[in-house]
């Protein structure tokens, strides 16, 4: 790459280290940046500026917001006996777009993969059950009645509801899981709108 000037290589390389893009979509979005407009290049450094500088996690549900709590968690119109229990905020996203599901979220941040030395410790598995318990004599943990695993239905993801499943089902709490309208081995981020809409609406005792 010594025919590339050095600013160049590192914008391409900066871009191969996001997920999905290889390195000749990377060298196609920086010539793309280079013949842009000054205004383009300018409004993507102000929003990767922004994303890193303004956004955080709810430090209820732990989903991306720019306050704090989110705005799921802060809606007085939500179902507040309902918990769905998801991997990543986009899984929570997708549920949302397909718009049949009214209840609170948490975001775990991921799935249980001793392989890949992920245990419960590394997830916001200890604030789920938190959440699910009364504590300094307040009541509104006991407001949850039922909490929907929405884990992915991949191995990592199966793994993960039933180590949920042992942790919940001890409190009194129904556990359900997100019915098989999604194949086995997808995942939700990627599912269609009717799709997570039947699978939410189908989900089983677990």
């Amino acid at each position: 790459m010594n025919s590339i000037p050095k600013p160049i290589q590192d914008l391409i390389q900066a871009f191969s280290r996001l997920p999905g893009i290889g390195p000749k979509t990377a060298q196609r979005l920086a010539m793309h940046l280079l013949t842009a407009s000054d205004a383009v290049a300018r409004d993507l450094s102000n929003a990767l500026k922004d994303l890193k500088t303004s956004t955080t996690f709810c430090s209820t549900c732990f989903h991306l917001t720019t306050e704090n709590p989110c705005s799921i968690c802060s809606d007085s119109y939500r179902d507040t006996s309902l918990l769905c229990v998801v991997e990543e905020p986009v899984d929570l996203i997708s549920i949302e777009k397909a718009g049949s599901y009214k209840g609170l979220y948490h975001v775990l941040h991921g799935h249980l993969s001793p392989i890949d030395g992920i245990g419960p410790q590394n997830l916001k598995i200890h604030e789920l059950l938190s959440r699910l318990q009364p504590s300094n004599g307040s009541q509104k943990a006991t407001m949850i009645r039922e909490v929907i695993l929405a884990t992915n239905p991949t191995m990592e993801g199966e793994s993960t509801a039933h180590y949920l499943l042992s942790q919940i089902k001890p409190l009194g709490i129904k556990v359900t899981r997100i019915a098989r309208g999604l194949p086995s081995g997808a995942n939700i981020e990627y599912a269609d709108d009717v799709t997570l809409t039947q699978a939410m609406e189908g989900r089983k005792e677990f």
